[in-house]
């Protein structure tokens, strides 16, 4: 029987469109409240400039938009206050929402459905953004991978292209309620800013498909931006992993691996703030005096200052860049991982907990499926190698020729390189112990 009113949560899913959640909130429910929470939780932890809040807040704008003097109910404050106000206003049956695996979200949707449950109404939520989730992808023994490979092979056994049918939740937008609460009106509201930031209008094209797996590793191109798209679900990954499929391996490799970190998170939650591998819980790390000189890009290495000024002033960075930033700060500074991660989890426009934490975690050799810890990039020769002609340095840092002249390296490569091997083996001598 349908249900006269569902309420549906907007969260890492701001689209009409290809929605799980909000088509079966459509199909079961005569008319339909979108909501969405600017949740103080999270907010509270925020720079009042942050970009991303600025980005989200334009684009509900531009949802709302599209179903005319109908609106989406955005509200301020705690989960758990909204609902109560919500629920105690309109005779709500269910609600309805797309699944979300990190652990705050896990936990924060566990009192909401406690709250509902306490009330009589139904709550339901459903897999969207993944196309594997939780205990889906397993081996044969029946337990989580913790290697990329074999994970990404049983991905590609278990994968169908009907897992990509679409939802067909923008043609029931006739169902979204005209009743309403008193709703954010703009950021300051909320305390915040409205802050510039930059995004390419992303098309999946077979040419920008093949573009990418081409250019990929040159950071003389810009980024697709197509994972600040996946992050706050503007477009979602059935849509992406069609065009993926059938022409590149290579970007489809890339979503498998989102896939996997996602999995290691949901079952080794403890990765947050410790290594996924455990014997290296004891590193040796070196004093983060300097860290401000990574921060603001004052290294004295061209790739890596650049690079740290490129997410300074957009909240972008090349994915090979970031690779070699964090090999830097880890391997040639010696300084904590969790450091550099927690600094890209305030700056990246495409934050993503499990992403982040997993691809931190790689290049320090602390994660699962990790590099070796005694590999260790050298930006000399990555530079020469992926920007020989500066193209990328130059762009990012102003007036290179006085930078080159008056900034010097603060580190030796050769003679960190030495230490940070030290460091581990001491780590590891020292557990075994």
């Amino acid at each position: 029987m349908a249900k006269k009113l569902s309420l549906f949560w907007f969260r890492r899913d701001l689209r009409w469109h290809d929605n799980h959640a909000l088509f079966k909130a459509f199909m079961h429910s005569k008319e339909v409240i979108p909501i969405f929470i600017f949740d103080t939780n999270i907010l509270d932890r925020l720079d009042k400039n942050d970009r991303r809040v600025s980005l989200i807040f334009e684009r509900l704008q531009k949802l709302n938009a599209e179903i005319g003097f109908k609106k989406i109910n955005i509200q301020y404050g705690k989960p758990e206050h909204v609902f109560d106000k919500i629920l105690r206003t309109f005779d709500v049956e269910a609600v309805f929402c797309n699944e979300d695996y990190e652990p705050y979200a896990i936990s924060r949707d566990a009192r909401i459905k406690d709250l509902c449950q306490e009330k009589g109404i139904d709550f339901y939520s459903f897999k969207d953004h993944l196309i594997f989730h939780k205990n889906q992808i397993l081996s044969q023994e029946g337990k989580p991978y913790s290697v990329y490979t074999p994970y990404m092979k049983k991905w590609m056994t278990n994968f169908n292209e009907s897992q990509l049918k679409s939802y067909e939740s923008k043609e029931h937008l006739n169902k979204i309620s005209s009743k309403k609460l008193a709703s954010i009106e703009s950021l300051s509201d909320i305390g915040f800013f409205k802050t510039p930031y930059e995004l390419l209008s992303t098309r999946l094209t077979v040419t920008s498909i093949l573009d990418y797996e081409n250019v990929r590793n040159l950071p003389t191109y810009d980024t697709t931006q197509l994972s600040v798209y996946l992050r706050f679900g503007f477009l979602s990954i059935r849509e992406i992993v069609k065009v993926a499929y059938k022409h590149s391996d290579c970007l489809l490799r890339e979503l498998i691996w989102r896939s996997f970190f996602s999995q290691i998170l949901w079952h080794n939650p403890h990765v947050i703030s410790h290594p996924f591998k455990k014997k290296y819980n004891r590193i040796d790390w070196n004093s983060e005096e300097k860290i401000n000189l990574w921060k603001e890009g004052r290294t004295g290495f061209p790739i890596i200052d650049a690079g740290m000024r490129q997410l300074n002033k957009t909240g972008y960075m090349h994915g090979r860049v970031r690779m070699l930033t964090a090999s830097f700060l880890v391997k040639n500074m010696g300084i904590d991982w969790r450091l550099g991660e927690q600094y890209f989890a305030e700056k990246l426009m495409d934050f993503d907990l499990a992403s982040n934490n997993g691809n931190w975690q790689w290049v320090a050799g602390t994660g699962c499926d990790a590099a070796p810890y005694f590999r260790i990039f050298n930006p000399i020769t990555q530079q020469k190698q992926y920007d020989p002609n500066l193209i990328y340095c130059k762009k990012y840092i102003d007036d290179f020729d006085s930078y080159a002249k008056n900034t010097e390296p603060i580190v030796d490569l050769k003679l960190t390189r030495i230490e940070s091997i030290e460091r581990y083996k001491r780590c590891l001598n020292n557990e075994k112990s």
